[in-house]
């Protein structure tokens, strides 16, 4: 057997799903998995920037391959497949020719949606979490086109390989621009939720959940570097949204805005439903998959309203709503065979705070340090209240997985 293939092909497996933004722990398990498959005990180790395998062959010779990973996506689709292709090569373990050749075909056979979808991904996502935080119609149809100007200029800033922190700023700064503006000529009614619902596009959500479960699987350093990438997207995002604020205020000034409506709770329901629909497509979600991710968003939604009105306060609110959208993703994951990832990222997004973000932002240029600091400190507590929830189902569910693993050793004794 060509065990310096074995090597390219495991390693090429690992950086794959890096690429398509896998959590660390996922992309050394799988590594691990493929060479044990083959009767090698070797090591496999990730970084958000890097993958390596090593391994002694039958001839004593060491071999080490690593892989610098550039880019990183959001193509939940590509995962699943990747996930699936181990789960066959480590069944059937062909030779790595083959497994190579299926590795192949696998990518090529990743799907993606057309442009004209992408965009409406966009559109359905900003308007839809504009009506979910209170927009009136004619905010929902100017969050849509909000979302519009952020999804082309995050795609023109890709395609010339922009620094994420530089295309930040960018799209919230030019999304910004003309809400302001548009709220300054009376346009709109809340210019607040126009900006929130379009910012939920830039909120790094993958990066959030990821971040919590590579601290939770143990593996620290990857889980503190994206932390550090959320906090720099964070700030990014509240750069671009100041500087559109700093430039059209001596221009228009500060536009008098209609407070926040408040819809019931099946309304919230289906526009949370039909914003997710809208990441689904943005994170590459396809088949039944997707329907059943945005229905998990529009269930932690109803939670966390649920959990509001019964008296929780934000925090125990978040962290409930957040459970429950674990143990969904977690019983679908299983149910389905493929990555929790995808349920657990689509589920969460409507608890993110953006709305934190911006609010932070703007009570900070209106000179309250004070109430932004505070704002900011509330800001970081519910990010903490989902990251605890994500630990509590994952350790359990991990604890489970592990006695059941060991039944069937202990009863063969």
């Amino acid at each position: 057997m060509d065990y310096y293939l074995l090597a390219d092909m495991t390693v090429q497996i690992g950086y794959e799903l890096a690429v398509a933004g896998a959590e660390t722990y996922r992309v050394e398990e799988t590594m691990r998995r493929v060479i044990e498959a083959y009767g090698t005990e070797g090591q496999a180790f990730a970084i958000p920037n890097c993958v390596a395998v090593s391994f002694v062959a039958p001839n004593a010779k060491p071999l080490t391959i690593m892989k610098r990973v550039g880019y990183h996506g959001n193509d939940l689709e590509r995962i699943e497949k990747l996930n699936a292709l181990s789960r066959r090569i480590c069944a059937e373990v062909p030779e790595p020719e083959e497994a190579q050749r299926w590795l192949k075909e696998t990518t090529a056979a990743v799907r993606s949606y057309a442009v004209w979808m992408y965009y409406l991904g966009n559109f359905m996502a900003a308007a839809g979490f504009c009506c979910v935080f209170g927009g009136t119609v004619r905010d929902w149809l100017w969050a849509g086109l909000s979302g519009l100007i952020i999804g082309f200029v995050t795609r023109c800033m890709d395609r010339l390989e922009v620094n994420p922190f530089f295309s930040t700023i960018a799209a919230s700064f030019l999304m910004a621009l003309p809400a302001y503006v548009a709220a300054g000529l009376g346009w709109l009614d809340c210019v607040a939720v126009v900006i929130i619902g379009a910012l939920m596009l830039l909120v790094p959500g993958l990066l959030i959940t990821n971040s919590m479960r590579d601290i939770i699987y143990g593996d620290t350093s990857s889980g503190v570097s994206r932390i550090v990438q959320v906090l720099l997207s964070a700030f990014a995002i509240a750069l671009g949204t100041a500087a559109a604020w700093y430039v059209t205020t001596p221009i228009y000034g500060h536009a008098e805005t209609a407070a926040a409506l408040t819809y019931p709770l099946w309304a919230q329901g289906i526009a949370t439903f039909v914003a997710c629909l809208g990441f689904v497509i943005l994170f590459n979600v396809h088949d039944w998959g997707s329907v059943l991710c945005a229905l998990g968003s529009a269930l932690t939604w109803i939670v966390y309203l649920l959990c509001s009105r019964a008296g929780c306060s934000v925090y125990s609110a978040n962290f409930f709503s957040e459970v429950v959208a674990a143990v969904y993703s977690e019983g679908m994951g299983r149910w389905r065979k493929c990555p929790v990832t995808s349920y657990l990222v689509i589920s969460s997004i409507p608890l993110l705070p953006g709305a934190g973000i911006y609010y932070t932002m703007s009570i900070g240029l209106s000179g309250e340090v004070q109430e932004a600091l505070q704002k900011g400190l509330e800001t970081a507590g519910i990010a903490g209240s989902l990251a605890v929830g994500i630990l509590l189902v994952s350790t359990v569910f991990r604890a489970v997985n592990a006695r059941r693993r060991r039944a069937p050793a202990s009863g063969r004794e």
